[in-house]
């Protein structure tokens, strides 16, 4: 077995691996993001307002996954991480076949609590195993691949599930994402190797929290961890940004459809490439360029995220209010020149998670990494996941009343200027964080 002194070395086995989370991961946002671009279908069969499909695409998911993360990335210190992803996947996929099957709103909307279910033990395991895959100076590059699973979900969710629905129906569109994921979830358990736990730490890096915290309580890690000042200004960071971004990636579809008038699979594949592209570009930058910068200072880690969510602000915000009357047309296809906007928007707007989610695992142990992805999760899955889409839906009926069918325009553009404190908490967080990792070194010393 590899030990401390003689860490494993990186083979294309490992890649292998890394290849096949990332896959689970994007299967996991096709289905958590497809029903984003099947909005106006389903409002339209069960008659339900903005502020159902926001209760509908935020709530009914959020609760369930912000309620099972930390429990999950505690049993993911604990147990085979592999596993774990492997049945969550098959979980998720059956309940997005459900989704596909719902014919009343209710049923719905426990299909889709349901997903959540399943989604809850995909990221903490898999952070914590790509964490014990890749050495400290390779790991943001590695983890930033792992997180283009949000960027490809909402690429191919969104493009090809708008031509699905336009075709087919919007039921099949949940039928034809959530059957690949049970044959994925069976290659996963086959294929994906369980790495050992804090290989490329020695074990003087481990200071206490590894043999401790198996004998705490959830709830006392998990307060021990949050009283980490980088760690929580982090957490309410990836919080409020998470806000803007589910807000944003659930509605804006919709926008399209309704201010400038695109088809549903027009929508999806324009507003899906734009995202997907920009977004995939950005977080394999971010991560490439993290690696780099953190040789010089460790601050880079969370600082570029910080510079990333300052220059996606304009750009969201020139999403929404751009003219309508401007676009490009391309064969009989008219592009709206809000889509620059959006391709600028995915490709800094990426940076936060990929970046985040690298420096908890850097800050924690490696018998916590689970749990501490898992914290985060939970404020980016209960603000972002929860309140986005929800609160966006329920400002575009607020704004309905003075503004009429620009009442999205505005609700979406309120939700992305939120992005000014996510700004301002990566700030706060860059001192803490050096100090963080500076402590840790002294004690692996």
């Amino acid at each position: 077995m590899p030990t401390p002194q003689h860490p494993p070395a990186v083979t294309w086995r490992t890649h292998l691996s890394l290849a096949l989370l990332a896959t689970v991961y994007i299967f996991s946002y096709i289905d958590r993001q497809v029903v984003s671009i099947l909005i106006e279908p389903i409002k339209a069969e069960f008659n339900a307002t903005d502020t159902q499909i926001g209760m509908l695409t935020g709530l009914a998911f959020g609760l369930l996954y912000a309620a099972l993360g930390i429990p999950v990335g505690r049993m993911a210190d604990k147990h085979n991480r592999r596993t774990i992803v492997a049945i969550c996947c098959g979980i998720w996929s059956l309940a997005t076949i459900g989704c596909g099957m719902a014919t009343h709103y209710w049923q719905l909307f426990i299909a889709r609590m349901s997903v959540a279910v399943g989604e809850a033990g995909g990221m903490a395991p898999s952070i914590s195993m790509i964490a014990d895959m890749y050495p400290p100076k390779r790991r943001s590059l590695a983890i930033s691949f792992f997180m283009m699973g949000p960027n490809l979900g909402v690429l191919l969710g969104l493009s090809i599930g708008g031509l699905i629905a336009q075709a087919y129906g919007w039921r099949a569109a949940f039928l034809a994402f959530g059957i690949p994921g049970i044959l994925l979830s069976l290659i996963v358990y086959l294929f994906v190797k369980e790495p050992v736990r804090g290989a490329f730490e020695t074990a003087a890096a481990q200071p206490g929290a590894a043999s401790s915290a198996p004998q705490e309580s959830l709830l006392r890690q998990s307060q021990r961890l949050l009283t980490m000042k980088p760690l929580r200004n982090v957490a309410i960071a990836c919080g409020i940004a998470a806000i803007t971004g589910y807000g944003y990636g659930v509605w804006a579809p919709a926008f399209f459809m309704r201010v400038h008038g695109m088809s549903i699979a027009h929508a999806g594949l324009a507003f899906g490439l734009a995202s997907g592209v920009g977004a995939v570009v950005g977080a394999v930058f971010c991560g490439w360029l993290s690696d780099r910068l953190c040789q010089r200072d460790s601050r880079w880690q969370l600082g570029l995220p910080a510079l990333g969510a300052l220059i996606s602000l304009p750009a969201g915000i020139a999403v929404f209010q751009w003219p309508t009357n401007a676009f490009w047309t391309l064969g009989s296809m008219q592009i709206p020149h809000a889509m620059l906007f959006v391709l600028i928007f995915a490709f800094f707007a990426s940076w936060w998670p990929t970046l985040s989610y690298s420096a908890v695992s850097q800050m924690v142990s490696p018998s916590e990494r689970g749990v501490g992805a898992a914290l985060l999760n939970l404020f980016v899955t209960l603000l972002g996941v929860g309140l986005g889409p929800m609160v966006t839906g329920a400002l575009s009926d607020y704004f309905a009343g003075t503004h009429g069918a620009d009442g999205l325009r505005w609700a979406l553009t309120s939700v992305v200027s939120l992005m000014v404190f996510t700004v301002l908490f990566f700030i706060l967080a860059l001192g803490p964080y050096r100090r963080r990792l500076g402590e840790m070194k002294l004690a692996a010393a």
